[in-house]
């Protein structure tokens, strides 16, 4: 889907036409069927720049990246129950203002951060994006001090995922500071052995995996995720070693989630960890959508033992490299058939939703989504800045009920955990950031002292 038509305007442009459509791909459409006003399906990505903005230029700015990227520029479009697709209309202009100006103030990044969470941007109106610029403008000194600027972006997820949503904002940030924001390459993943089947120690996929053990949630009625950023240390990773950051990233969530559920009494059970999968190219060029296909990464719970620390990262870079090695479709096989145009869409919707809960005790622990080394360098120009850090973070709706989303900037790791209020509190998602880093340091010092061979 690289080509769009834009309907054409009455005058010099001819009689105007109808928006052109297209069908939801499968992604989309699962998470068209399951959306809850309780727990929306956003995406939140916070970019820290030193500087400030000119709202006018960054206006114009993110104008002209969402043209130059114009699946973004759609919405979905009405239809009577017994159509057999969700379709989405591709306009030529945004529907609203999808930038708002905020003050800096005590509490303004902890507000946005709340709206991120609690209101996703409707699929009426084009683009599903909201940004949300915290701090001053241009030329304001007030109350500003030594804060700069915030950069805050909610993504409807049914729409378009962090990865699209980033490019977007490296194109914004090329046209309003006149630099080149172009991705570099790529970092090269370790050789190894070509990727075999999975090992047979793996835990059997029909088997219920673990799930996180309650800790202490807000009262009723809250609801709605929470949410903690911290910043750590990418973790060192001797050159040549068999595993990469992301088999550290996703050994240390597995310990950290096998240590909770042990301190809360909890019967030790296999993990299973979805892992997305993100083959695009970062380029201008870069399909704008929902494009990662999402893995799911095995641990018995006889091999979760931190004493035994560089066998598990061994066994956990074979798993990721074969898993990564296999074709898949971005939610399996099954779901396309899910959504299949053969009954009314609304009856598939009704169907998927009872599947969903039916499935529930099946579905993954938790989900590590590892952007990476962010590749642009998101440089605004003079006055404004490279950012210095970004954060992302997933959805957490139950059963799951808790993420882990990283991503590495000026050398730094940058971790978001966003959990369900029905299943965790603010103090246990405190703890849980304090395993997390703790399990972290344990991956670097394990390779540091030669406890995992090349």
């Amino acid at each position: 889907m690289t080509a769009v038509e834009h309907p054409a305007r009455h005058g010099t442009d001819g009689p105007a036409r109808p928006p052109a459509r297209v069908p939801f791909p499968v992604v989309d459409e699962v998470s068209r069927h399951c959306q809850q006003e309780e727990e929306p399906e956003t995406v939140h990505i916070e970019v820290h720049l030193p500087g400030r903005l000119d709202p006018g230029r960054l206006r114009t700015a993110f104008a002209g990246a969402l043209h130059r990227h114009p699946r973004i520029l759609m919405r979905e479009a009405p239809g009577a129950w017994y159509r057999r697709r969700y379709e989405w209309e591709l306009t030529a202009d945004a529907d609203v203002d999808a930038v708002t100006f905020r003050p800096y103030g005590p509490h303004a990044l902890r507000d946005a951060r709340s709206r991120a969470l609690a209101e996703a941007p409707p699929l009426s109106a084009a683009p599903p994006i909201r940004m949300e610029v915290v701090g001053a403008p241009e030329g304001d000194t007030h109350g500003v001090g030594d804060h700069g600027t915030v950069l805050l972006l909610t993504v409807n997820h049914t729409a378009l995922d962090g990865p699209a949503c980033l490019r977007i904002l490296a194109t914004t940030a090329e046209l309003y500071g006149g630099r080149d924001n172009s991705p570099a390459a790529p970092p090269v993943r370790p050789a190894g052995p070509v990727a075999g089947p999975l090992d047979t120690a793996a835990p059997s996929p029909w088997s219920p995996p673990a799930r996180v053990a309650r800790g202490a949630p807000a009262p009723s009625p809250a609801a709605g995720n929470g949410l903690l950023v911290t910043d750590l240390d990418v973790p060192h990773r001797p050159k040549g070693s068999p595993y990469t950051v992301n088999d550290q990233l996703m050994v240390a969530t597995a310990l950290t989630i096998a240590h909770w559920n042990r301190e809360h009494g909890a019967r030790p059970r296999p993990l299973r960890i979805t892992m997305p999968v993100d083959d695009r190219t970062r380029g201008a060029d870069m399909p704008i959508g929902n494009g990662t296909r999402l893995v799911e990464v095995p641990f018995p719970p006889e091999e979760l033992d931190p004493a035994r620390l560089g066998g598990l990262l061994r066994r956990t870079a074979e798993r990721t490299r074969a898993l990564k090695a296999l074709p898949r479709p971005q939610l399996g096989h099954g779901a396309a058939l899910l959504t299949a145009p053969v009954v009314p869409v609304a009856w598939r919707a009704t169907f998927t939703r009872g599947l969903r809960r039916a499935v529930a005790p099946w579905t993954s622990t938790t989900l590590l989504s590892n952007i990476g080394r962010i590749p642009y360098p998101l440089d605004f120009g003079e006055g404004a800045g490279s950012a210095h850090a970004v954060w992302f973070s997933a959805p957490a709706r139950m059963p799951r009920g808790l993420t882990v989303t990283t991503a590495s900037t000026a050398g730094r790791l940058h971790v978001a955990l966003r959990w369900s209020r029905s299943l965790l509190g603010d103090e246990d998602g405190a703890r849980l950031r304090d395993l997390f880093a703790h399990q972290l340091r344990a991956t670097s010092e394990a390779g540091a002292s030669g406890e995992v061979a090349p």
